[in-house]
């Protein structure tokens, strides 16, 4: 009750300024959301896991894109092999196809250890991942459809990838004391990226190039604030900006600020580093805590409660201003 009141007042904090919107449905991204959340946490080889893949693919298909399932094994922070499902949806018109793409992704997977609780006893619970996993999830899902209905009437012009990245939450946990190997978060991005990196310098083709990407990890939060990510400056400044600007411009330059945070070890890492694709991170960041990250990171308070309609709206309706 208290997110709604604040996500109420957030509303009516500050009017959009721009007339004509991006078309975007806050409350069908929150469904989406919801149903993610009602399969149980998306912990990578559970039965919740794989029947919410199953079903990712099943939306992704039912608003018109081309699925492909990218299956693939990379080890664990204990070198133990961990198997990676990503879900690629591939939307485009026999009129945009042979133009570069736009890349929109998020990771589905949640994490298997609240290691960010006080009671150790805690640490063990998966985390519900609502924000942090499903959110990203739960608006794209809501760009597709949008992007369905786009090619439906004809003004579709940019062919866009969704890719889902699995086990970008596997990393080291915390209360872990062994010997660990490096790398060990985001693993279905480092797969998803070394596959691309490998395919262009093969030759590859320009229906398979991307102008840009753009990454959604916890974008639905009540009190969210989106600052400019370090790596995401490093790699893919004008971007970045363009995306800052047209946030402005749409009445939520409050939400996403021009201050700057530090280099954040997300799935547009590899992206950026691996894939030699520009990718610009749209993260919660908050600055108030040790971790740099809200209070209910990798915790057992990963809710609903943290998902606020309002928020939803406006990350949805700036990531369609760009296609």
């Amino acid at each position: 009750m208290v997110a709604g009141i604040v996500c109420l007042l957030a509303s009516c904090a500050k009017k959009p300024v721009k007339e004509t919107r991006p078309a975007f449905c806050a409350d069908s991204a929150y469904s989406y959301i919801e149903k993610q959340m009602a399969f149980g946490p998306r912990v990578p080889n559970s039965a919740a896991h794989m029947q919410c893949a199953v079903w990712l693919i099943e939306q992704l298909r039912a608003c018109g894109a081309t699925v492909e399932l990218q299956k693939g094994q990379l080890p664990d922070y204990r070198n133990n092999p961990q198997q990676i499902f990503n879900i690629i949806g591939h939307f485009s018109t026999p009129e945009t196809a042979g133009r570069p793409r736009i890349l929109l992704t998020a990771h589905y997977d949640t994490r298997p250890w609240c290691d960010e609780e006080e009671q150790y006893e805690d640490r063990q619970y998966n985390v519900p991942g609502a924000n942090d996993g499903a959110s990203g999830v739960g608006v794209l899902l809501e760009v597709a459809r949008q992007l369905g209905n786009k090619i439906a009437d004809s003004t579709f012009k940019t062919p866009v990838d969704i890719v889902f990245f699995d086990c970008e939450d596997m990393g080291t946990p915390q209360f872990y004391t062994g010997q660990e190997r490096e790398n060990t978060w985001c693993l279905g991005s480092q797969l998803w990226a070394a596959n691309y990196a490998n395919i262009q310098s093969a030759g590859g083709n320009l229906a398979q190039q991307y102008q840009y990407g753009i990454l959604l990890d916890m974008v639905g939060a009540p009190d969210a604030f989106f600052p400019k990510e370090m790596y995401s400056t490093q790699y893919a400044s004008n971007y970045q900006q363009q995306i800052w600007r047209a946030a402005e411009q749409l009445g939520y330059g409050a939400m996403f600020s021009n201050q700057q945070c530090y280099p954040i070890t997300d799935d547009h890492y590899y992206v950026n580093a691996v894939a030699g694709i520009p990718c610009v991170d749209i993260i919660h960041y908050d600055v108030r805590n040790a971790t740099g990250f809200p209070s209910w990171w990798h915790t057992r308070q990963d809710d609903m409660e943290n998902i606020c309609p309002t928020t939803l709206q406006a990350v949805g309706e700036v990531v369609m201003s760009q296609l």
